[in-house]
């Protein structure tokens, strides 16, 4: 298999030798983000999967939470001009005669079309089936910004590792082209499908999102042992690991757990450094587009004192470098 960064230059940029069934594995993609400098080192293309075990209250991408594809919408967007109507087969749009538009998700059967029919982005089709091949070739068009910065692929999501199949197809197709690989993950999987994924991956950016366990289960729907597990292995394996920490208000904006984030990093040699994400309520709207009533409904954006004074907490705990994310 033959991949060109710039198919117009004709510049050959790797040879790849891949069985065919692996260029053939499919997953279901959100997106594709070019251009990504805060998902590991360097200038990064990040790949969004679709699916995962957990249900965060505050997540930001809901629209991954589901295996199959989705379809937001946003009212305030809608010029009720009924294209939507003639466009789905199943009757699931209606306009009232006030102008009102309704989606009747039980008769919706996200097959997209209303969303190709839209002209004004009220209906957002979010999924996407895609082969290794198809990803690897939209990956390797930003090798020269990859190589320049010191960067390479991120897989996020959702949850990668529910994909375990294309995930690991996809991460050794990187490493086969010699791309740094990262993948983010909530560390909420079997042990059996992290070592399958470890000897394609150069660096974990791993979860960490309330030491309370009963807190955990509570906000997220799964304890947080296994997250404690999955450090345990990348620990035997000597594995790289950014620990990745959420502040959520009035979730765990609190001492107890910068605590506990300060007590992995002297637990666990494979942290290399603390990365602080400051909340931010996208998640809420996008929720709401999905046809659901958020569980988490602030809508403000953390304060930046109130982010600093928790970097501040958990600095003077670490053992490593305790950074704030920009996103």
């Amino acid at each position: 298999m033959v991949y060109q960064t710039r198919p117009e230059e004709g510049k050959l940029v790797s040879d790849i030798s891949l069985k065919n069934d692996t260029l053939n594995t499919v997953g279901q993609i959100l997106n594709i983000q070019h251009f990504c400098t805060n998902d590991g080192p360097g200038i990064r293309t990040t790949v969004f999967l679709k699916g995962c075990p957990l249900s965060c209250v505050w997540c930001h991408n809901p629209e991954t939470h589901d295996r199959h594809c989705d379809v937001l919408f946003r009212a305030e967007k809608c010029s009720a001009c009924g294209a939507c109507l003639a466009a789905c087969p199943t009757g699931a749009h209606s306009i009232s005669e006030d102008g009102v538009h309704s989606l009747d998700r039980a008769l919706c059967v996200r097959c997209g079309k209303c969303t190709t029919a839209c002209l004004f982005g009220a209906l957002e089709y979010a999924g996407e089936e895609m082969s290794v091949g198809e990803v690897m070739a939209a990956l390797l068009s930003d090798r020269i910004f990859y190589e320049t910065s010191g960067g390479g692929i991120t897989l996020s999501g959702g949850e990668p590792t529910a994909q375990a199949d294309f995930t690991e197809a996809l991460l050794s197709a990187c490493r086969d082209a010699g791309l740094h690989t990262a993948l983010e993950t909530s560390g909420a999987c079997s042990e059996e499908t992290l070592l399958r994924l470890l000897p394609h991956t150069d660096l974990f950016l791993l979860d960490w999102k309330l030491t309370d366990d009963a807190l955990h289960k509570k906000y997220t729907g799964v304890s947080n042992r296994s997250v404690l597990r999955t450090l345990d292995v990348l620990e035997a394996h000597g594995k790289r690991v950014i620990l990745r920490c959420p502040l959520i208000p009035d979730v765990n904006t609190c001492d107890t757990h910068y605590d506990g984030i300060g007590k992995l990093t002297h637990t666990y040699s494979c942290i290399e450094s603390v990365e602080l994400e400051p909340y931010h309520p996208l998640g809420v709207g996008k929720t709401e587009a999905l046809g659901r009533i958020p569980a988490y409904q602030n809508r403000e954006f953390m304060d930046r004192e109130r982010a600093a004074h928790a970097k501040s907490c958990v600095e003077k705990r670490s053992r490593v470098p305790v950074f704030l994310s920009t996103t």
